[in-house]
């Protein structure tokens, strides 16, 4: 489809040369991280007509790219093979390729350490390599979650001991990533992009560069802005799950269906927000962005009480899912230790193949350690590793009759949409439900327990 382009800017200042590559669509980018994020970020980019590298330090992510192979649910088959047969997307393994780019975004990931603090190791890491093959022009973007300040107070100084100056030189800004794998509304194209730039050409330069595949572009006034707003949305959503796991516990103790209390709730049209109860949270956001936040505060002699306490009621779910099991089992004259428990369901939330932070694992090592006989099914995550005192590895069993049947205990941890849950009620004995995926199962309510 041909497409009209004005070029806005005219002259030799850097910026508006940059700007000028990226409204004709000139400009290389460089995607550093090819998950969840950057994949599908460097398809819409090549999608529109950029050339795009991508860059990860996985060589089979980078084999795979450049065999036209997809393995981000959310990027479309067809898309990729016909962009990397076309070469407008390419993969490497080696950062020197960095110096043909004209913009870099940084899409790698920021873990927690077994202490609970932030890692952010893998952006220093690709800072430095940045760093060598900085040159004069050029847009450096980072996408990671990660407290706010990192931006400038890491990356920037990183980048200007090569002598040259932000916002004359080179540009820097942060623009947080919104992915939410697996929804079918929400893409990286129609989902607004908040962006904050360290110098007013910074921000100039990669609100234009966004705008080209993103239909709405929130600037803001700093980087730091742009950090606390990512780190906010999650954090909101972790206390709020945080509250309702909590009215899940009191209704437990008060023999109240949590469940119909909160379909009664969401019949209010206005002033409430309704969220659900379950094992735990999961994906790389919630379970870890709220303590990128706690941990940055401390150095501001500032105690974020309320959001260390949503942390600690969501961390001690899986432990509460097991005491049901525990008891569920004890009031069939069963014991933990040795049962047979199916779980339903790792990934850490329906209809997805992401496991990651997911609670069906902290639920799973709980078991397992009680003594409990593990095996699961998912068709979305054929293979799971526990980290025990061993590292233990288990594949996903096909949910037949004889599995569902034999087992003491099934638990549905995820409740993903391709299981039939009424023929599993008809052939279960004992079902622990923490996602209410048996809502509407009434015949067999003697052996089903919910959260």
């Amino acid at each position: 489809m041909e497409q009209n382009i004005t070029v806005q800017y005219l002259g030799e200042e850097p910026h508006k040369e940059l700007i000028n590559k990226i409204l004709l669509r000139t400009a290389k980018v460089a995607v550093v991280g090819l998950g969840y994020v950057g994949l599908p970020l460097a398809v819409e980019k090549a999608k529109v007509g950029f050339q795009v590298i991508g860059i990860d330090q996985n060589r089979r992510r980078v084999d795979l790219i450049n065999e036209g192979i997809n393995y981000i649910k959310d990027v479309k088959d067809h898309e990729l093979k016909e962009l990397t047969t076309a070469k407008k997307i390419t993969a490497h393994t080696d950062f020197s390729i960095l110096s043909e780019a004209d913009i870099i975004v940084i899409c790698v990931p920021t873990p927690l350490t077994k202490n609970m603090d932030p890692d952010i190791s893998y952006i220093e890491n690709v800072t430095h390599h940045i760093s060598q093959y900085l040159r004069y022009g050029q847009l450096v973007t980072l996408e990671s979650t990660t407290y706010p300040g990192t931006t400038q107070e890491v990356i920037l100084p990183m980048l200007e001991r090569t002598g040259l100056i932000v916002g004359k030189d080179f540009f820097l800004s942060f623009s947080p990533e919104r992915v939410d794998p697996g929804n079918k509304r929400f893409t990286t194209k129609n989902t607004s992009k908040v962006v904050g730039g360290v110098t007013e050409h910074c921000l100039e330069v990669a609100r234009v560069f966004y705008e080209e595949t993103i239909m709405e572009v929130v600037p803001v006034s700093s980087p730091a802005v742009a950090e606390m707003t990512k780190v906010f949305e999650n954090t909101y959503r972790a206390v709020n799950i945080a509250l309702v796991n909590e009215l899940a516990l009191l209704c437990d103790r008060m023999d109240i269906n949590v469940w119909e209390v909160l379909d009664a709730a969401a019949t209010k049209p206005f002033g409430i927000q309704i969220f659900y109860p379950g094992p735990g949270v999961g994906g790389h956001c919630i379970p870890i962005d709220p303590h990128y936040l706690t941990w940055k505060a401390r150095e501001f002699d500032f105690h974020t009480r309320f959001i260390e306490l949503a942390a600690e009621i969501n961390m001690n779910m899986p432990y509460f899912v097991v005491q049901k099991i525990s008891k569920a089992l004890n009031e069939n004259k069963k014991s933990l230790r040795d049962a047979a428990i199916l779980v339903l369901g790792v990934a850490y939330k329906k209809d997805i193949d992401d496991e990651r932070e997911s609670p069906a694992h902290k639920v799973m090592e709980l078991l397992l350690k009680e003594g409990a006989k593990l095996t699961y099914h998912d068709s979305f995550i054929p293979e799971l590793r526990l980290h025990t005192k061993d590292l233990i590895k288990l594949q996903s069993q096909e949910l037949t009759e004889k599995l569902a049947s034999e087992a003491d205990c099934v638990v549905i941890l995820t409740d993903h949409s391709n299981v039939d849950y009424r023929w599993l009620a008809e052939k279960a004995n004992l079902i622990v439900d923490t996602r209410n995926a048996t809502r509407y199962i009434i015949e067999s309510n003697a052996k089903i327990v919910r959260l």
